[in-house]
């Protein structure tokens, strides 16, 4: 699959895959930043990401950011839409410090990650009844927990 990046700045790397077995690649603050306990800050990649169709660009991140940083995506992960891709359409991080101390990103140092999600769009349509004959309960009612 080929996807087009526009690097906002000519300092700015393009993102790669660590290795051969990859799914995910890199994505890398474009400066240094500190966040301040609790709160929560867009980290800019000066990258463009043109995603293609019938996908999705998910950020997620980097299974050492929490431990190591004390950092965590605010929103659990980033949903990237199809036609998030006009010339001035930065992908950014969110990120929150879950510390007590602040916490800094330099400039290069690798914060998320991106993979390409198939996806597809459906058609929504409202019914009066569902053909369902019960519900299964609430959050975790498979485990013997319900809400």
């Amino acid at each position: 699959m080929q996807v087009k990046i526009k690097k906002l700045s000519q300092d700015v790397s393009l993102p790669q895959y660590q290795t051969a077995g990859s799914v995910a690649f890199d994505l890398a603050s474009t400066e240094d930043i500190t966040i301040a306990p609790k709160e929560v800050k867009l980290v800019p990649t000066g990258l463009v990401i043109c995603t293609p169709p019938g996908y999705m660009l998910m950020l997620a991140s980097r299974s050492s950011l929490a431990i190591k940083k004390g950092l965590m995506l605010g929103n659990g992960i980033g949903v990237i839409d199809q036609d998030y891709c006009g010339p001035e359409d930065e992908i950014k991080i969110q990120l929150v410090n879950i510390k007590d101390e602040p916490v800094t990103i330099n400039k290069g140092e690798r914060v998320a990650q991106g993979m390409f999600v198939k996806v597809e769009q459906a058609t929504l349509e409202e019914v009066q009844e569902l053909e369902t004959k019960e519900s299964r309960g609430g959050f975790g009612s498979t485990a013997g927990y319900n809400s």
